[in-house]
């Protein structure tokens, strides 16, 4: 880029904040309060059920008759069951690459490849421009709730660095394009998009996450990065790879306007030491809950990590007590569980989160476990995953409570564990132990036991358990090397990959395997 090119790029830009600024501004002001929330849901529902009235879906469901019903959500629970993912695909989905109008409206142009946390093969989630429009509707909403949090103008004025999944697509044998939900949505960017995104669609498309990130800090110097969006943990690497290469003190060396970090897919709080490590000054970080079945959330409140739900945006939630309620002891849901609408959740109960949305989903599970923060907005946080949860012998650990014994070991030895990975397996006497895996470069000496106290401090049913069926804990320590090496052994290196932090006990013996080798 020229020097003539480069000042024009930097006025246009400066234009273009200035601009963005003045319309938060504005939209700020003319904005009305939102609707009741069970209102705001119902019209969803009946929105939902009206475009998808004449597709195989709704007529086997009878969407016509259910729309007259004076209890349209009774009238839809009573008819539609709750699918799984497995359900669905079997029964629907696996159709609509051969045929139109199966759970919505035409053919979907793309299918989203789940980026695989349950350690199963990937999942194929249809991608419609109904369901693509909505991901924008939503993440226009969270740009506009930047008003509240009172940014200068040099946030607009910057750059957004995206560090998603490859944004090669790949077409599969009926024509349809396919790649992870984070790719699809950079390949949909409009032209004018490459202005500020980075970093820009020819390195999102190298298909190699090494190569990929070692053009980023290729080219890091010639940005002006004000934020960064992407899964703490490749962010993280990410980001240590520019510090190491451009030989800095800190990330805001090279860009001195990066203030917000928008975080989402795992949880957040065990990274947070390592990346006020890598940072000259504070940064705002907003959390979002980005699926492949959804941009269900996202932190739109100032001084909380607390996510807003996506109420009028082509989604109708439900919500199923992550208890007796709702599933049995191993996390999994009862034949007929309790389910709630928005207008019966309580602050602080945790939920199965059920979705029905214009991708063609219906009464969808997730697998992921919500808990509400707060009524009036509602405000969510997701506090794990229902396959994470910990109860082969009865120790209940959610991943929750297994994260926050993790930070409290860390703390303990002014240390920082970012993942960890453990499972219930056998050992030679045929008792039940928990083996932990931590990525960290602590000395494991007496981890184990500290680990096993905090996990009793904090969990009667743990303490339970380790007196009775859970015969011992063990923990090995591995390098972060060791970890994305093992990543790589399983293609699971890349921009959305998330941690399986509860694993199988035959996925943990071939983790354990690996790490043994010289």
């Amino acid at each position: 880029m020229g020097f003539v090119s480069f000042l024009r790029k930097i006025r246009n830009m400066a234009i273009l904040g200035k601009l963005v600024k003045a319309g938060l501004d504005i939209t700020a002001k003319l904005q009305s309060s939102d609707e009741n929330p069970q209102i705001e849901q119902e019209n969803q529902l009946r929105e939902l059920l009206t475009q998808a009235k004449d597709t195989a879906f709704g007529k086997y469901y009878g969407f016509q008759e259910m729309l007259k019903s004076d209890d349209l959500i009774n009238a839809f629970r009573k008819e539609v069951p709750i699918f799984n993912y497995d359900q669905m695909h079997a029964q629907w989905w696996s159709r609509q690459e051969r045929l139109e109008d199966i759970t919505w409206p035409g053919k979907p142009d793309f299918f989203a490849r789940s980026s695989g946390t349950t350690g199963k093969s990937s999942k194929r989630i249809p991608i419609t421009n109904d369901f693509l429009a909505s991901m924008k509707s939503v993440g226009t909403s969270m740009i506009n709730s930047l008003h509240d949090f009172d940014f200068p103008e040099t946030l607009f004025e910057s750059e957004v660095l995206m560090l998603s999944s490859s944004a090669r697509l790949e077409k599969n044998k009926h024509g349809f394009e396919e790649g992870e939900i984070s790719g699809i949505n950079v390949s949909n960017f409009p032209d004018w998009y490459e202005i500020f995104y980075r970093p820009g669609k020819e390195i999102a498309a190298i298909s190699d996450w090494d190569k990929r990130v070692d053009a980023i800090a290729e080219q890091a110097p010639e940005w002006n990065i004000g934020a960064i969006a992407g899964i703490p943990s490749w962010v993280l690497l990410m980001l240590q790879r520019i510090i190491q290469k451009h030989n800095l003190k800190h990330i805001h060396e090279i860009w001195p306007n990066f203030q917000v970090y928008a975080s989402g897919g795992v949880a957040f709080e065990t990274y947070r030491e390592d990346f006020e490590a890598i940072c000259g000054k504070p940064i705002t970080i907003l959390d979002t809950y980005l699926a492949s079945e959804g941009f269900i959330s996202y932190t739109g409140t100032a001084n909380t990590m607390a996510m807003k739900l996506a109420l009028h945006h082509g989604y109708f939630f439900e919500f199923i007590p992550f208890d007796k309620r709702g599933v049995d002891e191993t996390g999994e849901l009862l034949d007929d569980p309790e389910v709630l609408g928005i207008g019966e959740v309580e602050v602080g109960q945790e939920y199965v989160l059920l979705l029905s949305s214009c991708a063609g989903a219906w009464r969808y599970v997730i697998g992921d476990v919500i808990r509400f923060e707060s009524k009036d907005p509602p405000q969510i946080k997701i506090t794990g995953r229902t396959k994470f949860f910990l109860n082969v012998v009865g120790s209940q650990l959610s991943e929750e409570k297994m994260d926050k014994a993790i930070l409290k070991l860390a703390e303990s030895h002014q240390a920082t564990i970012n993942e960890y990975m453990v499972a219930a397996i056998k050992n030679e006497s045929g008792d039940y132990i928990h083996q932990w895996v931590l990525v960290s470069d602590l000395s494991p000496e007496g981890l184990a036991e500290e680990l096993d106290q905090l996990l009793k401090d904090a969990n009667k049913n743990y303490s339970v358990a380790r007196s009775k069926a859970l015969k011992d804990i063990q923990v090995t320590v591995i390098s972060k090397d060791q970890y994305t090496d093992f990543l790589g052994t399983t293609n699971k290196k890349g921009g959305q990959t998330k941690t399986p932090k509860v694993m199988k006990e035959e996925k943990m013996k071939s983790l354990l395997e690996f790490i043994s080798q010289p």
